[in-house]
């Protein structure tokens, strides 16, 4: 039977693919945006200074700290590009997220499975950077390639892990093509995939299975509980296919942002150390707004997990500041490869 040999829960977003000085040029869309999801609350940016005034954010948001906390970042990702490596992995499952990349308003799942033979990427043409919000087209080197690009799929076990869940009350949509839309800001696979493809398996990408949560756009964002009750299906799906395939498993998203809260993410990152399901099951949707709504990936990834006999560590967690209001992206990476003491 196939076995899950890797798991691994990351962030993927500009922050890791920016320079330091780079992290402003979010600063003005800060400023303007009226909303900033933040422990339940929503509030404008100076109303977020006000709140935060006690944090010494200002300090943690210098050239400084920037610099040093892209720096421990990048050793992180490094990190964990070679304990891929070390795993020798076959096969991948991803639960990423789709960020209006390929699902418009024309179509928007709530879960959906890819089960085509190969995907792929691309870089954004001159006409696509220049519709993108500021920061993104820097960061682009960080998940699309230099030139169109062809990945494997994995048919076999994307149409067992549909199969499965679908016997099990799941109702998934799926996907055996991306599709073409001209026009569009973006091309290819979305970043929650493709950052996985370059920076932690490093361009030698495996035959994976991406699995797509929309976890962005209400009102059929799937819950907490539903993502971990997925993530559960797919490795008992792993679990009976009839394959020695070694298998890893990843989460692509998180943590915090747009406004970062480090007593949350180190809150999740502890739940998922101490498999604790319910305490991530039973996190309320006002906390996953924004760019937080991402740890559902984390989330499924979890349902997949906690079940196995791996364990691990937590590699890093960086709290990205940008401004003294809080804005940034917290970047957390953990990594589960042994077996449990005891374990057979």
């Amino acid at each position: 039977m196939a076995e899950i040999v890797l798991g691994m829960w990351t962030t993927h977003g500009p922050t890791l693919s920016t320079t330091p000085e780079q992290w402003l040029l979010r600063l003005p869309a800060d400023h303007a945006r009226k909303d900033h999801p933040f422990r339940g609350g929503k509030y404008d940016f100076p109303t977020l200074v006000e709140m935060r005034k006690g944090e010494g954010l200002a300090e943690k948001s210098s050239l400084q700290e920037r610099t040093r906390r892209a720096e421990a970042c990048r050793i992180a990702v490094e990190r964990m590009a070679g304990l891929f490596e070390e795993a020798r992995a076959d096969v991948a499952v991803i639960f990423g997220n789709d960020q209006n990349e390929l699902f418009l308003d024309d179509l928007i799942p709530a879960l959906t499975v890819f089960d085509g033979d190969t995907l792929w990427n691309e870089p954004a043409s001159d006409d696509q950077a220049k519709k993108m919000a500021p920061g993104i087209h820097e960061a682009e080197w960080g998940h699309n390639p230099p030139k169109r690009t062809e990945y494997p799929g994995h048919r076999e076990l994307a149409q067992a892990i549909i199969r499965d869940a679908v016997a099990g009350g799941f109702d998934l949509a799926r996907s055996s093509r991306l599709p073409e839309n001209p026009g569009h800001w973006n091309s290819g696979i979305g970043h929650a995939f493709g950052f996985i493809y370059r920076q932690i398996m490093r361009d030698k990408v495996i035959p994976n299975v991406p699995v797509f949560a929309n976890t962005f756009f209400p009102p059929n964002q799937p819950t907490a509980r539903r993502c971990f009750e997925f993530g559960r299906s797919v490795a008992r799906t792993i679990k009976a296919w009839d394959s020695d395939a070694r298998v890893a498993v990843f989460g692509s998203g998180g943590m915090t942002h747009f406004v970062i809260d480090e007593d949350f993410d180190r809150m999740f990152m502890d739940a998922i150390q101490r498999r604790d399901a319910e305490a991530l099951c039973s996190i309320e949707e006002r906390h996953f707004q924004s760019g937080t709504s991402e740890l559902k990936n984390w989330v499924a990834a979890a349902g997949a997990l906690f079940e196995t006999q791996l364990s691990g560590d937590i590699i890093d967690y960086q709290a990205c500041y940008r401004s003294e209001a809080g804005t940034g992206t917290a970047n957390g990476f953990i990594c589960w490869n042994r077996k449990q003491e005891g374990q057979a």
